[in-house]
């Protein structure tokens, strides 16, 4: 039994209620260490002003032009703090921004050079990490695919508790 397990969890849902809640806590964790793991590869190259969550909005923004909301609703990012990373990337000269035509409150951010450049950083520690993890048989393609259908399966049921329940 986890440390985690509830004291009032059902005697035959203890086993599935430890392992979720360590599911749980690996999620969290291995979001933190991916910071940690950007912010070190940043450290390396010499990029001090930008944080591991800035440089994560770069790569996830990528080609496209995007407004805050359009991030929000595609769950990368909560409210206020996409809109402070964005107004400071805009600050730093990491991102374009202009506003709507038709809709004058909305403001549509898009990466400069500079923003590019950082995102290409980023894209490239990606692509070290795979090449990294499949070379040292780590995980093979059937297993990142079990892993991300399982990942999927897990977001779209807590969507719809979302969506549904409350």
């Amino acid at each position: 039994m986890s440390l985690h397990t509830p004291i009032n969890a059902p005697l035959g849902n203890t086993e599935f209620m430890s392992g979720y809640l360590d599911a749980l806590a690996l999620v969290e964790r291995l979001h933190r260490l991916l910071l940690d793991v950007i912010k070190d590869e940043f450290e390396r190259v010499g990029v001090l002003e930008i944080n591991a969550v800035q440089a994560l909005l770069l790569f996830n923004i990528g080609d496209n032009e995007v407004t805050a909301g359009e991030l929000k609703t595609r769950g990368y990012y909560q409210g206020s703090n996409v809109s402070y990373n964005l107004k400071k990337l805009v600050e730093m000269g990491y991102m374009h921004h202009q506003r709507c035509e038709i809709d004058r409150r909305s403001v549509r951010v898009r990466l400069t050079e500079k923003g590019r450049n950082i995102r290409d950083i980023v894209s490239g520690l990606f692509e070290r990490h795979a090449e990294g993890l499949k070379g040292k048989g780590v995980l093979g393609d059937d297993g990142i695919d079990r892993i991300t259908a399982s990942l999927r399966r897990v977001e779209r049921y807590w969507t719809d508790q979302i969506r549904y329940i409350y």
